[in-house]
């Protein structure tokens, strides 16, 4: 990866640093990276993500060398306060498409929407068109994050010349196909966005907003996709995982200040 990590205040939250932004904050962050050009990596994490991340390591190192890595999860959030650095609030994948494509509508820059099933990223760009006037979007494909795919759509990519790209392939999928092929892009900006794309398209409904607000999304959903409980057996090991890193924390800090003292 070429990116170039600006500095940004962060919380590590079991291994992984967190960025302490919010919407408003990360969408300033990519305009700068679509600024100065490169390529740059960017992350929406969870507690499913960080639970995986810590027996898949590969996925583990992509998360960690991300130019940005924002709280999509109510349970960052949380972990992230009880690390002592509360955050600005939950920056969601399907949240920074849309600020996203409104920035990009204002300044011009080239969209790409990559992933999803067959004909749904086509949808959810004529949603975003609709959200963003003027919205160039330069392209859209479903493809497949399997290396069978890569040459077309390195192909089409190559024809659109995208400065953002949207890759909607689920995790680990979507950031170990950026992490290997978004060098080989014009983008700027690489985001994976998990199901961003059947929510803009009207194919998986959102949660109501007082319940995004609450925390709760992760409720609706599974009330929804009954077959996400399985997923959800993270959310445990994750609160686990998190007091076990915060008490070790301040053991340490304990025993460092008292033999200090």
């Amino acid at each position: 990866m070429t990116a170039q990590q600006e500095h940004v205040a962060s919380v590590v939250i079991l291994d992984i640093p967190v960025a302490a932004v919010g919407l408003d904050g990360a969408v300033e962050r990519v305009s700068r990276m679509v600024a100065a050009g490169g390529h740059h990596h960017i992350v929406t994490v969870n507690p499913e993500f960080l639970v995986m991340a810590r027996y898949h390591l590969p996925f583990r190192a992509v998360l960690q060398q991300a130019a940005l890595a924002t709280a999509d999860g109510a349970g960052v959030v949380l972990a992230a306060r009880l690390h002592g650095t509360p955050l600005r609030g939950r920056v969601t994948g399907s949240d920074l498409v849309v600020a996203l494509a409104q920035r990009a509508a204002r300044e011009g820059w080239r969209v790409f929407l990559l992933g999803a099933a067959p004909g749904v990223a086509e949808l959810a760009a004529a949603a975003l068109c609709v959200m963003a006037p003027n919205l160039k979007v330069v392209g859209t494909f479903a493809g497949t994050p399997h290396e069978r795919d890569a040459k077309e759509i390195l192909a089409r990519l190559a024809h659109a010349r995208p400065d953002l790209l949207f890759v909607a392939y689920g995790a680990p999928s979507q950031d170990l196909w950026l992490a290997h092929y978004l060098g080989q892009t014009t983008a700027a900006v690489g985001i994976g966005v998990g199901g961003a794309f059947d929510f803009l398209a009207g194919r998986t409904p959102r949660a109501p907003l007082i319940m995004r607000q609450c925390g709760l999304e992760w409720l609706y959903r599974l009330w929804r996709q009954p077959w996400r409980a399985r997923r959800m057996l993270a959310l445990p090991a994750f609160a686990a995982l998190v007091v076990r890193d915060v008490l070790a924390r301040r053991l340490l800090r304990m025993r460092h200040g008292g033999g200090v003292g």
